[in-house]
């Protein structure tokens, strides 16, 4: 099999690739990490990779003045998506791709912290986000965005209309996290802890809620992203 390249941008260690590494391997993959605090983004070469991915963090699309990261992703993935080359997107990532594409991005209604499943649009129900139709996955965000223009919403929930984005097989973005395995989820209740004292949220009940959900969502998760990067070779 000819090996080929993932190059995963990445802002706090624990919001890794997670439960989507293994599926990348078993596809072909060789996993490179590009840590956003130690590396410029904007000194990547937006077409290199076979695939870049975006992954979470605790900043925002609007925090560009305190953090000129965001200015050098958002213009690392309007050359990238502009060349269709295929690219996804978690949480932040996916809200810096809708920004790429001409979105608004904004703070949404309320904070969504917590696990509970997604409500599939028709054309998830086409996707390979429909294996994780009745899944609960994770929620952790305060910004939303619109649908950017020529995309698919795939997925909502009552707080965020668009959870989930396709642009033909290549783009794909989503604002909940897939990724997230059980066995590091501490990891976030630590390293998100002033968050979730300020909004309020009990971690005592995220973890509770962990131990119920995050096995299934491992498989439903590793599914959908094999099948995902099926398609990318059809």
């Amino acid at each position: 099999m000819t090996r080929r390249t993932v190059q995963a941008i990445r802002h706090v260690g624990f919001e890794d690739l997670g439960g989507f590494a293994a599926p990348l391997r078993a596809a072909g993959y060789d996993i490179a990490y590009v840590d956003a605090a130690e590396h410029d983004p904007g000194a990547l070469d937006p077409l290199a990779p076979d695939l870049l991915v975006v992954l979470g963090g605790p900043i925002g699309v609007n925090d560009a003045a305190a953090y000129p990261v965001v200015a050098a992703e958002i213009a690392l993935l309007r050359a990238r998506l502009a060349a269709d080359r295929p690219t996804l997107g978690v949480c932040l990532g996916a809200q810096l791709m809708a920004a790429a594409l001409g979105a608004a991005v904004r703070p949404g209604p309320a904070k969504e912290i917590g696990w509970a499943p997604l409500d599939l649009t028709e054309a998830g129900a086409r996707h390979p986000l429909a294996a994780l139709r009745d899944v609960a996955v994770l929620h952790w965000h305060g910004d939303i965005f619109d649908l950017p223009e020529g995309c698919d919403r795939l997925a909502s929930t009552p707080l965020c209309l668009n959870q989930a984005f396709s642009r033909g097989p290549t783009v794909l973005g989503l604002q909940f996290h897939p990724e997230v395995l059980g066995a590091r989820f501490e990891h976030w209740l630590l390293g998100h802890a002033s968050e979730l004292a300020t909004s309020g949220v009990d971690p005592v009940t995220l973890r509770r809620d962990a131990g119920r959900h995050a096995a299934l969502l491992e498989r439903a998760g590793a599914a959908f992203v094999a099948e995902w990067l099926a398609g990318l070779e059809r």
